[in-house]
């Protein structure tokens, strides 16, 4: 008799240990809970850390993230306003607001990464497909480049570069962030953050693009290259035309010179045949001499001749043929 009460008392106390152990839980701090009664939230969401109690076997508590989290969608193809196809990559930050409402609408964060997939890429198409591709990478505060800036950009492009930006990327943002703000807090959800993660042309745009790029590259070298051809020629016509004039001024130059010398050299003849026409006439006559002959030829010339007249002179009453040999030009 005495076992079964001891063995009564033990169970019992091993029942009161567990119903105990089992009616108080700890909440950790970033977390909060929901207690759940036959799956039915009961009572308002519990946010501080600590020690709490609740029904043992009845009730259950359901601990859920009190710190933000991310929600990453995947990137979708959309259609901007002007028919560009772009990539969309979008991410936002999120908490959940009231646990209760979270449990009873969307019950896990698996559950309500679903749905913000559903209302934030709905909300993201209907604002990129409504905003011109240009809103959507530039900002509000952009600013028009200057002319430097502009001087190698087509002329079809100049017009878009320096085009006004009525709603930028942040106010699209902001958009998209106020719309959703409107759906999501019936979920127990607070979206705190929308930003496009990172925009792109899908890959048949893409092509055209590097397309039209190439050829403006091509078109900007061959202005170049004829620019180039052009002040080369420039160059070379002002290096032919500069290298005539110094051959003018030389040809000029040498002529003068050539001039002076001539008539320096007629002075001193004219001067030399006053002084001695005898002499200047014998000098001449020898000179004649040397200018008639040369290496490869032989002058007969008989006794009568002119060029002999001084010949003639020195040796009077004596006349005979004589025969002019060069000489041999010296080693």
């Amino acid at each position: 008799m005495k076992i079964t009460i001891k063995t009564i008392t033990a169970g019992l106390l091993v029942l009161l240990f567990i119903a105990l152990s089992n009616a108080l839980y700890t909440l950790e701090e970033g977390l909060q809970a929901i207690v759940v009664q036959f799956g039915r939230p009961v009572g308002n969401s519990i946010t501080e850390a600590g020690l709490h109690i609740k029904i043992p076997f009845i009730q259950e508590v359901r601990r859920f993230e009190k710190r933000l989290l991310v929600w990453d969608g995947d990137p979708n193809q959309i259609p901007t306003k002007g028919r560009e196809f772009i990539w969309v990559d979008t991410t936002a930050r999120w908490r959940i607001a009231d646990a209760k409402k979270f449990l009873e609408n969307v019950a896990s964060e698996e559950g309500a990464q679903s749905r913000l997939n559903d209302i934030l890429d709905s909300v993201v198409r209907d604002q990129v497909s409504s905003s011109e591709l240009v809103e959507l990478v530039r900002s509000a505060t952009w600013e028009v480049p200057q002319d430097k800036v502009l001087k190698d950009i087509p002329k079809e492009r100049e017009e878009e570069l320096k085009r006004e930006i009525a709603r930028g990327r942040e106010e699209i943002t902001r958009t998209i962030l106020t719309e959703a703000q409107k759906i999501i807090p019936q979920y127990g959800i607070e979206l705190v953050d929308v930003r496009i993660k990172r925009l792109d042309y899908v890959e048949s745009v893409r092509e055209k693009v590097y397309e039209r790029m190439i050829s403006e590259r091509k078109r900007i070298a061959a202005q170049f290259r004829s620019e180039g051809e052009g002040r080369s020629a420039e160059i070379l016509g002002e290096m032919e035309k500069e290298l005539r004039r110094i051959r003018s001024e030389a040809y000029k130059r040498v002529q003068e010179i050539q001039g002076k010398a001539d008539a320096g050299a007629t002075r001193i003849y004219g001067v030399s045949y006053n002084k001695n026409p005898e002499f200047y006439a014998f000098l001449r006559t020898l000179e004649s001499y040397k200018d008639k002959t040369n290496d490869n030829s032989v002058l007969i010339l008989t006794t009568e001749s002119d060029f002999y007249q001084y010949v003639k002179k020195a040796f009077p009453g004596k006349p005979r043929s004589l025969t002019v040999e060069p000489q041999p030009s010296a080693p």
